[in-house]
């Protein structure tokens, strides 16, 4: 799954309160996508309590969900593993709630801020090679 910073803070924002502060929103979503990394889900046991709540949170806004499995122990235990995941439909709401947000007019107005900047004001894109190398140590 594919869900982004930007989409994941407006589904926060939108299944919360609509008036949150952007940065507020983000900072949970940093926080929930610092666990996933490049994973689509992650093991229950590596949250911390205060990081679970956050989770179950994130499940009553109807975004994550959870799974186990159950697998046996060489001793013949049984063993289940839990796991958190975003839902299938997280990413449908969070582009349908990003949508909203630009139908709104609350576009980032810093978005287009580089586009009317010349190439070669950008030294890698000017095709000027510097003789710049960096330091062995």
């Amino acid at each position: 799954m594919g869900l982004t910073l930007a989409q994941l803070t407006q589904a926060i924002k939108s299944k919360v309160d609509t008036s949150m502060e952007t940065h507020v929103a983000e900072s949970i979503a940093e926080h929930a996508l610092g666990f996933f990394g490049f994973s689509n889900r992650i093991i229950d046991n590596a949250l911390e309590p205060t990081d679970r709540n956050m989770f179950y949170q994130l499940q009553d806004y109807d975004l994550l969900t959870t799974e186990s499995e159950e697998t046996t122990l060489w001793d013949g235990r049984e063993w289940r593993i839990h796991y958190w995941k975003f839902k299938p439909n997280a990413e449908n709401f969070a582009n349908l709630a990003l949508q909203n947000q630009k139908d709104k007019g609350d576009e980032d107005p810093y978005a287009d801020i580089y586009d009317g900047m010349p190439a070669g004001l950008w030294r890698e894109r000017s095709g000027v090679d510097d003789d710049y190398e960096e330091p062995l140590f």
